[in-house]
């Protein structure tokens, strides 16, 4: 691309003259052939190219081209891009209605020339579902692109176990929004269209790295200082945990720990500390953490119309044994070993307010945010979890599983501030999953 947007650049400059000096020619222009836009490739003939790709076309009279079309979407000319014999133009990104495999060259006094070429549409892809764990009868909301559904080949849905979707509600190139089929269960979404098939990455009722679920299955919970709220009503699974109760204020500057943490931190009462079974594990001996780089944590998560959140940030913190457990007793193969604290929150001790976290914020978009009454799904990339207390870049950052012993989730600070509100927060099966 950077070579692209380079090569680009330097052949505008040899298209460019003084600006009001650009003269539309008479005639008929001559299409001779097609080219790529680089420079290095210039030996190199078109016959075809994908949408929203720049290409050249070399020719005569080029300048007496007023609208460019290919099949029937018109492209974007600019004028300093064109000279009597190169005229550099970017495919229309836009599906076609009708293929002619053409391009149409049309002059001011509307005499049209026509030039073979075929524009290139991607097979489908499949960027995510608004809320993976939609059960089956509920309505479902795909995001991706080139969803498209020709007359003749017409676009299909498949769960696993080659489970097919049969009530699709609406569907635009974007986002198909659909009935979960009878049937359905975890795993990958495939789609297919006239131009391909693809296989979503995330999985439908992803239980992959599962952390916390609240419903008994991997049996962890609150684990620290404070018992948030485990409720199950209006709930998307069974349980799941409540950060505010809709009444206590959350402003830039409280200490709402007593409303706004969920703390997890692996350990116990015993000397030395157990993290390597039942309740107090550490979660990289749960969880493969091995190739954390290339993971994400998900969750889905609910904030009523009537709490919407609209101040600091949720900040999510991945901990080792070194920096917080439940008691500080001895931990085996552990040199350092910390208690109970929140000092990557308030930062009392060793600088730990500059640990690497993720900074979940989506009010500050539109100075408010809910859910709209639904359950969603948040997926943050680990390589996210790189910002300090205060929502500043930070390179003290996980370098290996171990920094994955822990989680705290606290609403706070980082760097945002807002308008003071009462949000209420729910929040169910806690996942780490990788992202291919």
């Amino acid at each position: 691309m950077i070579s692209l947007v380079s090569a680009a650049g330097l052949l505008a400059v040899s298209c460019t003259e003084t600006p009001g000096e650009y003269i539309m020619s008479e005639g008929v222009p001559t299409v001779h052939y097609v080219r790529p836009v680089d420079v290095a490739a210039s030996d190199s003939l078109l016959t075809s190219a994908y949408m929203d790709n720049m290409i050249c076309i070399v020719g005569e009279n080029l300048r007496s081209v007023q609208q460019l079309y290919f099949n029937d979407q018109k492209a974007i000319l600019n004028n300093s891009y064109i000279t009597d014999n190169t005229l550099l133009v970017t495919v229309p990104g836009e599906i076609p209605s009708e293929v002619s495999d053409k391009m149409y060259l049309i002059t001011a006094a509307k005499d049209t020339v026509t030039h073979d070429f075929s524009v290139i549409i991607p097979g489908p892809t499949l960027s995510s579902l608004k809320c993976e764990y939609v059960p089956v009868g509920g309505t479902a909301v795909l995001y991706g692109d080139y969803f498209i559904d020709d007359p003749n080949v017409p676009f299909t849905m498949t769960f696993p176990n080659d489970v097919p979707v049969t009530n699709i509600i609406s569907l635009t190139k974007n986002a198909v929004t659909f009935e979960v089929p009878e049937g359905a269960v975890e795993g990958k979404i495939e789609v297919s269209t006239i131009y391909g098939t693809a296989t979503s990455a995330f999985h439908y009722m992803d239980s992959r790295g599962m952390m916390f679920e609240f419903d008994g299955v991997t049996n962890l919970t609150n684990h620290g200082w404070h018992n948030r709220v485990i409720a199950s009503e209006g709930g998307l699974t069974g349980n799941y945990v409540q950060l505010g109760d809709g009444a206590t204020e959350l402003t830039h500057t409280s200490w709402g720990d007593g409303q706004f943490a969920f703390e997890y931190w692996c350990g116990d009462w015993n000397s030395p500390q157990n993290i390597t079974s039942g309740d107090g594990i550490a979660l990289y001996n749960l969880v493969d953490f091995s190739d954390f780089s290339n993971m994400s944590l998900k969750f889905e998560m609910f904030i009523p119309s009537s709490n919407p959140w609209s101040a600091t940030a949720m900040q999510i913190c991945f901990e080792g044994v070194d920096k917080v457990t439940l008691s500080g007793n001895p931990i085996d193969g552990e040199a350092t070993v910390a208690g109970a604290n929140a000092y990557a929150f308030n930062n009392e001790q060793n600088n730990l307010g500059t640990w690497g976290r993720a900074m979940y914020r989506p009010w500050t978009s539109t100075g408010s945010y809910h859910t709209d009454d639904e359950w969603i799904t948040v997926t943050i990339p680990i390589s996210e979890f790189k910002y300090d207390k205060d929502g500043a870049p930070t390179d003290n950052i996980a370098q290996s599983e171990k920094d994955f012993a822990s989680l705290t989730i606290f609403m706070l600070g980082g760097g945002v501030e807002g308008v003071n509100c009462t949000p209420i927060v729910r929040i169910d099966n806690i996942r780490a999953v990788p992202n291919r």
